[in-house]
């Protein structure tokens, strides 16, 4: 019986992965990997294909934001020469995930503010660093709930002690109240 239920198990697990492979692409933005589209004019990912830029610049973003550093695992080599090739600007903030700084969030939001219209893909390499920086812009600038704003954040990740310093850096600069009945910080609510 113990050897029937494994088996079965095996079958599922295998049966459902084997789906996920094959899954139909649509060829637009909602393919790319860990996105999030936040409005008309903003979205998030992790680290876009050349071939999925073309599908973005197809879906008429006109700015491509990237916030990792490019020797990080999966950057993709002339990403800048790419996005600017297919009519898009292209912004690289070096943002380090062991040590974000209030900086590079200003530089980000300088950016943002420069041309707010602009359709916008903030991206980095697994979509980590990019939802962390649109919960704290958006909460801070775009007026969307807090809590909303995490909702979607934690729809990627739970941010670990690093980006959870990060996040109250940035948020008692701008004097943002990260801190509401719906939003559950984790294991972070109880470290300094």
């Amino acid at each position: 019986m113990k050897k029937i239920l494994i088996i079965l198990i095996a079958a599922v697990f295998i049966s459902a992965c084997s789906h996920k492979g094959h899954a139909e692409k649509t060829g637009d933005m909602t393919d790319l990997h860990r996105y999030l589209q936040y409005s008309d004019i903003f979205a998030s990912s992790s680290q876009p294909s050349e071939d999925e830029l073309k599908l973005i610049a197809d879906a008429g973003v006109e700015r491509v934001i990237y916030i990792a550093l490019n020797d990080s695992h999966g950057a993709l080599e002339n990403e800048a020469a790419i996005v600017q090739k297919l009519g898009m600007e292209y912004v690289h903030i070096p943002v380090d995930f062991k040590n974000p700084t209030l900086q590079d969030f200003q530089e980000f939001v300088q950016v943002m503010q420069a041309s707010p219209e602009t359709k916008t893909l903030l991206h980095c390499q697994v979509n980590l660093r990019a939802s962390t920086f649109s919960f704290l812009y958006r909460a801070l600038f775009l007026d969307v709930p807090v809590s909303q704003a995490k909702q979607d954040m934690d729809s990627i990740w739970e941010p670990n002690q690093d980006w959870f310093k990060f996040i109250k850096t940035v948020s008692e600069h701008y004097d943002l109240d990260i801190y509401c009945d719906e939003c559950d910080w984790g294991e972070n609510e109880f470290t300094d």
